[in-house]
């Protein structure tokens, strides 16, 4: 009987175009994970649960650190964070400990906690729209078989060691909201399973310490994948995370590509050549918001999948360039352009624009919704206002007469509407981004569409 080969026969010569071709696809498909893993090694480098350069959270592996207000402009470590909801970040390595996220009761506050795994893939089900009671529940590594103790209210089990992990909770945007969810994510916590004893921990995220950046900061996020290093991460990928059935070949192709590079160095460096090249031909155009998922209607584009990718690597690798860190689809739907009406690029020293959402067509949810502006490297456009969304978090919102709401973009406020309604845009490239917490059924089905948006003038 012939035995099954998924790979190249060992010993087999390959020639330098295959080993190209090979790790082009390679490169496509471990980005994500090498990402993770050099993400997770900058945000646990710290002793304590802290925020890095003042603004966001960093902690200990198998920690969390919780922001106390929204996430201000300026940090380059995650691309389109929102300004809706209190952050929370952390990394975890299941191999080491199981983990214990402590969550309060949050009444009628809406909330989401989610976890990842190395492949960015969702694997708890911990929020509002799940019916989550206030409790202690349990993240395990793929391997784990060990006892918990009473008083675990839930397990859920990652198919990687290495996680990330991020609380959000909703918080509108008044002094009084946010004094009452301060006081309320003092009990939110994440800590190793050897502390548990059964009692909440509590702990004052309002006076956690500064940590210095390291490295400069540039405009555009941190550059987590350097292709240089890639093909050597992706070997400590392939040991790390299991294949998903039917990639058992490709985890053979992938190793054999290494190894081959291993032993003659020309094709060492053709490999360090299509990093290069993927990086820029590949990995760089996906930041653009037209390769995020299928059209959503009025140039709109919006994944399916998001944080359940299974082998859709392309979006996987898509999202984790531009949008790092997505909830599931039922959890958050997120609704994204670069352009207006007519196809042509969002400007801000090409004009204003309007958004309308006709009456009754604001995003059907149950929890919250928003419009973001983001500037050509996914981060907030930093402006007097320090106003980077406008939604349900905005109770000043002016309404029209006839129900409707009409959302002003531009570089200065319109002079004949209300200064409330407008979102600042740089004079320079921008996009403009949805989301929708705890998505309705007409979101979810795209029988419900995003409004266009229109070019004033």
């Amino acid at each position: 009987m012939t035995e099954n080969v998924t790979g190249p026969t060992p010993n087999t010569r390959l020639t330098e175009a295959y080993v190209r071709a090979v790790g082009r696809m390679a490169y496509v498909w471990g980005w994500p994970m090498v990402s993770m893993i050099n993400r997770r090694a900058a945000i646990t480098s710290v002793p304590e649960p802290g925020l890095r350069g003042g603004v966001l959270p960093n902690a200990p592996l198998n920690r969390v650190c919780m922001l106390t207000d929204y996430i201000p402009a300026g940090q380059r470590f995650i691309a389109c964070t929102n300004q809706d909801v209190l952050y929370g970040i952390g990394f975890g390595d299941l191999d080491v400990t199981p983990v214990i996220v402590q969550l309060p009761d949050f009444g009628d506050r809406f909330w989401v906690s989610a976890a990842w795994d190395q492949r960015t893939d969702s694997f708890a089900q911990l929020g509002k729209q799940y019916g989550t009671k206030a409790g202690f529940y349990a993240l395990v590594g793929p391997s784990w078989d060990g006892d918990l103790p009473d008083g675990i209210a839930g397990v859920f089990r990652s198919s990687t060691a290495l996680v990330a992990f991020c609380p959000r909770v909703f918080i509108e945007d008044t002094p009084e909201d946010r004094a009452a969810v301060i006081e309320l994510i003092k009990r939110i916590n994440i800590f190793p399973l050897d502390e548990f004893d059964g009692t909440a921990h509590p702990y004052d995220w309002e006076h956690v310490p500064s940590f210095p950046v390291p490295g400069e900061v540039s405009a555009d996020e941190i550059h987590w994948v350097e292709p240089d290093h890639f093909f050597d991460q992706l070997r400590d990928v392939l040991g790390m995370v299991p294949p998903l059935p039917g990639e058992e070949a490709l985890y053979q192709q992938f190793t054999a590509i290494l190894d081959a590079a291993d032993s003659d160095p020309d094709l060492k460096r053709a490999l360090l050549d299509v990093a290069a090249e993927a990086e820029r031909e590949i990995i760089t155009p996906l930041l653009r918001w037209e390769h995020n998922g299928p059209e959503a209607g009025n140039g709109w584009y919006s994944a399916k999948n998001n944080s359940a990718f299974g082998t859709d690597y392309v979006t996987r690798a898509a999202i984790a360039r531009s949008n790092m860190f997505e909830n599931t689809p039922q959890e958050t739907k997120y609704i994204f352009t670069d352009t207006d009406s007519s196809g042509r690029q969002l400007n801000g020293s090409d004009g204003n624009y309007e958004v309308t959402f006709a009456a009754g067509e604001l995003p059907p949810v149950d929890g919250f919704w928003s419009l973001t502006l983001y500037n050509e490297h996914h981060f907030y456009y930093e402006n007097e206002q320090g106003r980077y969304s406008l939604g349900t978090k905005n109770p000043g919102l002016h309404y029209g007469d006839d129900g409707s709401l009409t959302l002003y973009v531009g570089h200065r406020p319109p002079a004949d509407a209300p200064e409330s309604n407008w979102l600042p845009a740089p004079e320079a490239p921008f996009s403009l981004y949805i989301r929708a917490y705890w998505p309705k059924e007409p979101i979810l089905d795209a029988t419900w569409l995003p409004p266009e948006v229109l070019r004033r003038g």
